[in-house]
């Protein structure tokens, strides 16, 4: 018996080497639980933090015709198109319920401003392809408001004025562009994730008419530590695996640092901003090439220069800045805001730049990711008869459109004409009696709707041949999980802005929907010019007399865009009325443009050949130039979708071939046309090298179309020119 006792019974450190290995176990097991439950507890988080959404982005040529063409910006008639210094782009994004049929569409377009004429065609092409899946309630098309882009795109006749009627090949590259690039978007759209930051920007802007700002109430202007908006919002896209689709950020400023001087067409600032964010996320790829998508677009900019060195008399160099904006001797004429360059190019890259710099570091640190659904209203306004509540025992109303005395004196950023100013309370008899004459008197009914303001032009009562100004315009809202993004159909000012901002988010947080981040995007779906407080208002400057509504403009605008945030977080959209749909005016082609003709070599040369060639050697920082026999740009724009008129080729001993490195897309290029006599007309072509540029041998190309008679028919002629090859040396 003591022997069988023996070989079942443990020792003290056995029995405790068996206890510590069954807690072992036991610990092992549990903490291999407790892993799964943390790891399942992951998962679903993972679940709730990756976006349900699908994002597409795409980017489509719009630019146009770059010759003879007047601007669209400055409204001034000698301002047409001599060339090009940086090709303009719609930029579209998509963000869609992969689960539903709930979509939104955001277009930035590197143009002044979208006209009425644009949108309904544009929505016409989307119609016609992908039925009801595109509409005008969940599309938002906002110009980034260059002043430095073909006009001619307008129905309504007060812009064919100064842009010489409709231009059809303006028209129809933007309406081309703008469906383009979201059919890129569309056919590119993946699951993703967004995020979105705001951060200041500082030395980039000024309050140009800061003696109307003033005027809003002290409480008021109190609240805020400057008299422009200085915050940047950005929406930062990627792909569910983390890889960069793009960005849209929202900031406003004026892209004026290109003056009225300027006959290069361009994006401007913004446009800028644009270019170097696209170049550094497509490494390798030419300018306007690459997935990666970046747009700068328009904000609450009415009142906001980029011209930082504010206003100085041309004349004479001392200060302007004053309510009237105009000098002691010159006048108004006389009174310009300076940027922070030595010249509008510099002005243009240092503004550019800082809003890039900034954006970059939202975009890198973007972390605060939009999740929620996706929701858009929209309405159709005629904006002359709204009645607004002002209190439960005043109402107002909107006018018919006019145009004020001062709108003619134009801005410190782009003077106007003969001897108008800012802040014109009193008519002119001279003026007065000549639009009387010409035009007709405006009716008492809008001249006590539109007091204080002195109208020049009674727009609303103008209908020859077309109706001068819209009276039907869109306000829409489009949400997609927090952020909310204010389509507004002009340039709102920064107070106007301001409260436009608070009212809609005021109204989402007390129908429940709290947290919005509400941003404004200018200049979208149709134009209608300003819109001042009812303050700013009486001050009467540039942007008052602009406010084509009249004194109750922003009020308006607060009551309807109330409405359209309250549908979105009641979920009733589906109960706004429609409103009255705009017209399309039956007019395809209306133009004072020279036509095209046959153009002719001088003796003894052809298109193309080298009139002035370039030297053997440069350095980074100088100017590479050649001067070619040219032909009217406008020939290419009118039969070439993308018509791409100048290379930079660098040659390589490795393939002994040439290679492009630059386009005309690049901001380092600039393309002159000027027209000769006898149908003869020259082009030069300019290179500013860069710093950092590689040495090697380098030569600068050529393409244009030229037309040629034969018979009775007018062809159109394809051809091309080298400089010759030349060396960049090492500095």
């Amino acid at each position: 018996m003591r022997g069988k006792r023996s070989r079942c019974s443990f020792s003290r450190l056995e029995v405790i080497l068996i206890v510590c290995l069954a807690l072992m176990i036991a610990l092992t097991v549990v903490l291999l639980v407790l892993h799964f439950l943390a790891s399942n507890n992951n998962d679903n988080n993972n679940v709730v933090e990756e976006a349900k959404y699908l994002v597409g982005v795409g980017r489509a040529d719009c630019t146009g015709p770059v010759a003879q063409v007047p601007l669209m910006g400055y409204a001034n008639p000698e301002q047409v198109g001599g060339g090009l210094l940086s090709r303009l782009y719609s930029r579209a994004f998509i963000v869609a319920d992969p689960e539903g049929s709930s979509r939104v569409v955001f277009v930035s377009i590197d143009i002044g401003m979208v006209s009425q004429r644009v949108r309904l065609e544009v929505l016409q092409r989307l119609r016609s392809k992908y039925g009801e899946l595109y509409r005008q309630d969940n599309v938002i098309l906002s110009g980034t408001h260059t002043h430095s882009g073909p006009g001619g795109y307008f129905q309504h006749t007060l812009f064919w004025i100064t842009s010489k009627g409709l231009v059809g090949p303006a028209l129809n590259s933007i309406v081309n562009g703008i469906v383009k690039s979201i059919d890129i978007a569309h056919e590119n759209m993946k699951k993703g994730r967004l995020f979105i930051n705001r951060g200041t920007v500082e030395n980039s802007q000024i309050n140009r008419s800061p003696f109307s700002y003033l005027a809003n109430p002290e409480s008021e202007r109190n609240r805020y530590s400057s008299n422009t908006d200085k915050e940047m919002l950005l929406l930062k896209m990627v792909d569910e695996d983390g890889h960069e689709l793009g960005l849209i950020s929202w900031f406003a400023v004026h892209p004026v640092s290109m003056n009225n001087s300027n006959h290069l067409v361009n994006s401007d600032n913004v446009g800028y901003a644009s270019y170097l964010f696209e170049q550094e996320k497509n490494k390798g790829m030419l300018p306007g090439e690459g997935s990666f998508v970046a747009a700068f677009a328009s904000s609450n900019l009415g009142d906001v220069s980029p011209n930082t060195r504010g206003p100085f008399c041309a004349n004479t160099g001392e200060s302007c800045d004053n309510p009237q904006s105009s000098c002691p001797i010159g006048g108004a004429s006389m009174c310009m805001a300076k940027g922070p360059g030595n010249d509008m190019f510099e002005s243009t890259r240092i503004i550019g730049q800082n809003i890039y710099l900034k954006a970059k570091e939202l975009y890198e640190k973007a972390s605060q990711e939009v999740t929620g659904p996706l929701s858009s209203a929209h309405q159709w306004v005629n904006m002359t008869s709204v009645s607004v509540e002002i209190n439960t025992t005043h109402t107002v109303k909107t006018c018919k459109p006019a145009l004020g005395h001062s709108f003619a004196a134009g801005t410190i950023d782009g003077v106007g004409a003969f001897n108008f100013t800012q802040g014109s309370v009193e008519g002119d008899p001279f003026w007065d009696q000549i639009r009387d004459q010409l035009l007709g008197e405006p009716s008492n009914e809008t001249k006590a709707c539109h007091s204080p303001k002195p109208i020049l032009f009674s727009t609303g009562e103008m209908t020859w041949p077309h109706p001068w100004h819209p009276d039907i315009v869109d306000v829409q809202i489009a949400a997609i999980g927090s952020l909310a993004i204010v389509a507004v159909p002009g340039e709102f000012t920064t107070m106007s802005g301001r409260r436009l901002r608070e009212a809609v988010k005021s109204e989402f947080d007390s129908h429940g929907t709290q947290g919005m981040n509400v941003v404004i995007a200018g200049l979208c779906n149709v134009y209608t010019h300003y819109i001042t407080t009812y303050e700013e208002y009486q001050v009467q400057r540039y942007e008052a007399a602009s406010t084509i509504y009249g004194p109750h403009t922003l009020s308006a605008y607060i009551q309807l865009y109330r409405g359209l945030a309250k549908a979105i977080a009641l979920n009733a959209t589906q109960e706004l009325p429609r409103g009255p749909e705009p017209p399309l005016f039956n007019v395809t082609s209306l133009t004072l443009l020279p036509l095209l003709s046959a153009e002719n070599a001088p003796s003894g040369k052809t298109f193309g050949d080298v009139l002035e060639e370039v030297r053997p050697e440069y350095r980074e920082r100088e100017v590479a130039e050649v001067t070619f026999v040219g032909a009217n740009p406008r020939n290419s724009a009118e039969n070439a979708t993308e018509h791409n008129f100048l290379t930079v080729e660098r040659y390589s001993d490795i393939s002994s071939s040439w290679h492009v490195v630059l386009n005309d897309a690049s901001w380092d290029t600039r393309f002159y046309w000027s027209k000769g006599s006898r149908g003869q007309s020259n082009v030069t072509i300019e290179w500013h090298i860069p710093a950092g540029t590689e040495p090697g041998v380098y030569r600068l190309r050529y393409f244009g179309h030229y037309k040629k008679r034969v018979l009775f028919r007018l062809l159109t002629i394809p051809f091309e020119g080298s400089s010759s090859a030349f060396q960049i040396t090492a500095p």
